[in-house]
């Protein structure tokens, strides 16, 4: 059962206007539904169908099925104007979720441990109020309701399908709900914000034998051992000083005796940067570095790298109309947070390629009431007192947008 309980007494409720403040127990309700039916990547049909089922009861036009389960809908404002897009990603996480929450998630190991319910939610707010005041912006209004953020990625197919034409998209805003800052705050940059996302699989192949007879093998552990070490040089000796980038080995698998020499040795690590003039060069360095020391041992090696996702980079001016948004609905402009950074990826990069945009970061994090621990945690939670100023930052989005 959906608790009817709901926190709206909080300070970051005082410069959202009224219609949108009761709109608030309404869209906490469509996150908690959300949040109890989590889907993964490309597999988000129920959520697909609510947010259909919504669009529809509202009268506003809309397709679904694009890149499997995305939906694009569209709102005329009363006079003509320019085109600005809306982004939700709406999968969930491989998560079991452990919160202790009448509207926990009902799917065993899958949980909506980001934030991306309260994304639907809050693009479903929007489109509801906008629907209702059609005559507060001109323009087109339109809402990409994206599968599969997570992984492997929704974006760029939906952008293939062409989510971004008929009408042709002249700028886009999303919003990232963060456990990395308070509710009531809102974290905006100009130029990069999120980093780019890479992985890399490598397969070291060297000759297994008997651990008290070394001499007839080629030890894969000592070679992987080495490919670490080596690899720690990139950042610290290849990339310039003033340019943040990270090389992680988050796996390492060898071995399955204690008296075997290892032929094979598995890493496999993630690689993150802003400056997309780096794009490329961490698989050369890879192939470089792992090829030379597997040669000086007599080993052999593969190597898959996918770069997954570029860096979120935000237009100038875009990023400049969501500041100036920030700072008429949070009360006090230190709430606006001016360089908020991760190393953290997302694929609204692909749109932010495609036309000028912005993605911004809205608080979310409450210590007083447990809610702040990190995103993809099983206790990941929100305080969805952040909601209602998502929808009132989104809606004077729209309407600054049309002014400008």
């Amino acid at each position: 059962m959906i608790s009817t309980v709901f926190p709206t007494s909080t300070s970051t409720l005082a410069e959202v206007r009224l219609p949108i403040r009761q709109l608030q127990p309404q869209v906490t309700l469509w996150r908690r539904q959300l949040h109890q039916q989590p889907e993964l990547a490309f597999r988000e049909a129920q959520t697909a169908a609510f947010i259909s089922q919504k669009l529809t009861q509202w009268s506003i036009e809309h397709q679904t099925g694009i890149a499997k389960t995305g939906i694009v809908a569209v709102i005329h404002g009363e006079k003509p104007g320019p085109v600005l897009a809306i982004r939700a990603d709406m999968d969930a996480l491989p998560i079991h979720e452990m919160n202790e929450v009448d509207y926990r998630s009902q799917q065993d190991g899958v949980m909506h441990a980001c934030g991306h319910d309260g994304h639907v939610a809050i693009a479903l707010g929007t489109a509801y109020y906008l629907s209702r005041h059609r005559d507060s912006f001109c323009g087109t209004v339109k809402f990409i309701f994206q599968p599969a953020e997570e992984g492997p990625g929704g974006a760029k197919p939906m952008i293939e399908a062409g989510v971004l034409e008929n009408p042709d998209v002249d700028a886009i805003v999303g919003l990232h709900l963060w456990n990395n800052l308070p509710v009531g705050t809102v974290g905006v940059r100009t130029g990069p914000m999120m980093a780019a996302t890479e992985f890399f699989h490598c397969t070291i192949k060297g000759r297994g034998g008997h651990g008290a007879i070394p001499h007839q093998t080629i030890d894969s552990i000592v070679v992987a051992a080495q490919v670490v070490n080596a690899i720690q040089t990139i950042v610290a000796r290849n990339i310039d000083p003033l340019k943040s980038a990270v090389v992680t080995l988050g796996e390492l698998h060898a071995g399955s005796a204690v008296n075997v020499i290892a032929d094979q040795a598995r890493l496999s690590g993630t690689v993150r940067y802003f400056d997309e003039t780096y794009e490329g060069y961490f698989a050369k360095r890879l192939h470089q570095i792992i090829g030379g020391v597997c040669q000086s041992h007599g080993a052999t090696y593969e190597l898959d790298y996918n770069p997954l996702y570029p860096p979120v980079i935000n237009n100038a001016d875009i990023a400049e109309l969501v500041r100036s948004v920030a700072l008429s609905v949070i009360e006090t402009p230190a709430g606006v947070v001016p360089e908020c950074q991760t190393m953290g990826g997302e694929d609204m990069s692909f749109f932010l390629r495609a036309v000028p945009g912005c993605y911004f970061f809205l608080g979310a994090a409450n210590e007083a009431k447990g809610l702040a621990y990190p995103h993809h945690h099983p206790r990941f939670n929100f305080d969805e007192a952040a909601l209602s100023t998502g929808v009132e930052m989104f809606v004077r989005c729209v309407e600054s947008y049309c002014q400008a």
